[in-house]
Parts: C-alpha cells; structure tokens; sequence
C-alpha cells in the first residue's frame, strides 16, 4: 500500500501563480548579520549535534527570493555547529518532482520545506524524521509559541514532523500612480467587497486593468471571498466538497463578472502574465498577494516606486473580513545520513532568535508568534501593515486534504471554463464540487 500512495506522491502538481506560503517567486532577502542563537558558543553547538556527525547538510527550498536571508540565518547555525549547511533553490514544480524521486529512491535532501498540499502523505510513509521526542527535549522549540493551524498541519498520529517555518496572510496590493491618475481613494478598511468591484471598473482603461486574477490565484484571490461570502472549498471534516454552496458561487461570480466588464483581463492575458507580474508592469491597478510575494515587489523599481498595501475587503461587516493563511514546515529525511545535524539545524531555524531574525531580514512573517513586527520594518517602501492589520481578521486555514493537488488542478481547470464566459459559473462549480467529492472519496 505504501509503494501505491509513494509512487502517486504529486503526481499533479498545483501550479500556483505564487503559491500560499511560499511560492517560486516569492518572499525577500535582505542581509544582516546576527549573533549565535541563544548565546550558544561555537563549541556548545558542536557538542549538541554530537561527534559523529560528519559533512555536509543538504537544505532545499523552492523560492529564490528567500535564499539570501536564509543562508545567512544557516550560516550562523554552521558557525556553531561546525557542520557547512548550503541552500539549493529548485523552482515549485521540479521541487516536487525531486522529491518524489527521493521518496521511491530514498535519497530525500537532509532538510527541507514541507507544504499543506502532501504533508500528510509524506508523514504516513514514515518519510520525515519524526521531531516528537527531540522537541520535548528541547529548550528552543515549544510548540505552543506557534500558531496552532500550523503546528496541527504537521501532525499525524499524535507525531510531530516538521516544526513551523512561517506564516503568511493576503493583503490587496495597488498601484498608487494609478489611482491618483484616475481619482480614486486608496482602499483602506472600509472597503467592501462591492466597492473593490466597483473601484476596479473606475480604474480600467485602455491602458491598464482595474485589477487582475487568473484560475490559480485561489490563496491569493477567490479563496479568501469564498470564505468572506459565507462560502466553503472543503468541509472541516475534509469529506465533502463546499464548490457548489451558493455563496461560494456567489464569490467565484464575483470575479467572472469583473472579466466580463473588462475590469480584469482575460484568461489569454493572465496565462501569458501573472497578474503580479502586471501589477510590476503597471498594467493593473490591484493585485491580491501573499506575503511572501514582499520580495518580488521589493525588488521590482517599478513596483516599488508606486506601489503599496491595504487590508482585503469585507462582505457586510468586518468581522467577515478573511485571510486565507498557510505556514511551512522545517522537515528533515526519516532516511537522512546526518539526522543530528538535520534537528539541530531545524531546531535553531524554529527559534525565537532565528525566527525574529527572519523576519527582521525581511525573508517572510514567522510562524513563531509575536516575532513578525519585525517583518513590518524589514523595508522602507511599502507600509507593511496591511499584511499584519490581516492576522487579526478572520483566519482560515488554506483548504487540503490528503491529496489536496488532484482535486486543485482539476479546480484550476475548469475555471478556466468560468474565466472565459464558455460555462456559467454555477454549472462550472457544480462540476468542480461533483469531481472533487470523487476525489475526495478515493482518499
């Protein structure tokens, strides 16, 4: 049984425009330079991993953007522990694929990012190293300084796998040129859900967009006023599927009907350019992004020059103002040749110091709570709050299950149909609700 769930391990992946919590052209990299965590000396950090760990560590991620920062946060580690750990960047899709080929041939990196879409299915087949007893050992990590969501992602069995990399939420970025160009108030917390259509459509011309979303923005677009209509993806009980509840249609339509006025573009427009990438280009005005999303606006002189944050819209009160959140994991091979090494480097980086100093070099909001204002003052250009005001709405956590990429690409999809006006969108979702309890079913 165990061959059958390896060998199906992603073998759909999700293309995310910039996926939930990390995402191929996602979060910053500023550089510092930061003292041993928790005061430890180089040679107390050699003994904690202990005298037969030889070598090199091999750490994985997915996202560029995130490297500078984090190697440097690795090499402080490195510093004290004597154990030279290098950070290698494998972009979204072949990250999975590269993984996939570690779980059937059992040469997975030493530590490595974890996601909501398959952490289930790695920790079933006994892939990750299990953490439990180190972290009850530890005087760095104490799961109750993270946010719950996360912690329970990487569960299973009552075991810990991963510890709390990050937290993300989503934030309506927007082009300030623009809506002084055309006379419109920036969006700020009072906006409705109705008011970021009707905003959109005073913002269209012929030379740009009022804002822009493709089929797989679901983190960072319909997923959010899904859950602000009233709506649903996925039960809690991860059984059913919500796609056909008349207010998730409702939140879906909301979109289609911006394509259908022109305040979006079409789908030709978006499969070409992300709507991120439109946003850096001046071709929309509103662009709905994760935080980890900071770098590549950071980075961007176009986007950073006229571009800004505010808090996402509400449907009729506030209180019903949603932030779609997702958080990564620090995970290390069940299989690994320096499974020491590999904790110790986890347990520094889910620190209190590591984490504080992750978000200080801007690299992403941390999953250990409290640490993120620094993040806030990580850059100069945007007003960041925007992102944090969002922690304080409604959190969802990003809809899965244990095989969350089969009935998301298929999601995906079939939007496709809703976005070009081929199918009515009610039709389309009661397509996508019927495919994914089959799907749903099979797990």
């Amino acid at each position: 049984m165990k061959k059958k769930v390896i060998a199906f391990l992603l073998s759909a992946i999700t293309v995310l425009s910039v996926m939930g919590c990390g995402d191929k052209t996602a979060p910053a990299d500023t550089s510092n330079t930061a003292a041993p965590a928790d005061g430890a000396s180089a040679d107390a950090g050699a003994q904690s991993i202990g005298s037969s760990v030889e070598g090199e560590l091999s750490v994985t991620i997915w996202d560029e953007g995130q490297r500078a920062g984090l190697q440097q946060i690795v090499d402080e580690w490195s510093a004290q522990s004597g154990v030279k750990a290098t950070i290698q960047v494998v972009d979204w899709n072949n990250y999975w694929t590269l993984l996939e080929a570690g779980a059937t041939g059992g040469e997975l990196p030493d530590v490595f990012w974890m996601h909501s879409n398959v952490a289930q299915k790695y920790m079933e087949n006994d892939l990750l190293l299990d953490l439990t007893d180190k972290i009850s050992a530890s005087d760095k990590i104490d799961m109750k300084n993270y946010y719950d969501g996360i912690v329970k992602l990487y569960q299973s069995n009552g075991k810990q796998y991963a510890v709390p990399k990050d937290i993300d939420t989503i934030a309506l970025w927007y082009n300030k040129t623009i809506f002084d160009e055309m006379g419109v108030p920036y969006p700020d917390d009072t906006w409705t859900w109705d008011d970021f259509a009707a905003n959109a459509k005073k913002l269209t011309t012929p030379e740009h967009w009022g804002y822009a979303i493709a089929p797989g923005n679901n983190q960072e677009g319909y997923y959010n006023t899904i859950y602000s209509m009233g709506g649903y993806v996925i039960s809690e009980d991860k059984k059913t599927s919500g796609m056909d509840d008349p207010n998730t249609i409702k939140a879906v339509k909301l979109f289609t009907d911006m394509i259908a006025d022109g305040s979006c573009p079409d789908l030709a427009t978006v499969s070409e350019t992300a709507p991120n990438e439109l946003l850096c280009a001046g071709k929309t005005a509103m662009c709905i992004s994760g935080s980890w999303m900071l770098a590549g606006y950071r980075d961007n002189e176009y986007a950073a020059a006229n571009c800004d944050v505010a808090v996402l819209p509400f449907t009729k009160s506030p209180d019903d103002r949603v932030s779609i959140y997702n958080g990564l994991g620090w995970a290390a091979a069940a299989n690994g040749k320096n499974t020491d090494a590999a904790w110790s480097l986890i347990e520094y980086l889910g620190s209190k110091e590591a984490q504080t100093k992750q978000a200080e070099l801007g690299v992403t909001m941390s999953a250990y709570m409290g640490t993120s204002d620094a993040w806030v003052n990580s850059v100069k250009t945007f007003d960041l709050n925007g992102h944090m005001q969002m922690l304080n709405a409604k959190l969802v956590f990003r809809p899965y299950s244990r095989d969350t990429t089969v009935w998301e690409d298929m999601m995906i999809e079939k939007l496709q149909d809703a976005w070009t006006g081929t199918k009515p969108v009610d039709a389309v979702c009661q397509d996508i609700a019927k495919e994914m309890n089959a799907a749903l079913a099979e797990e």
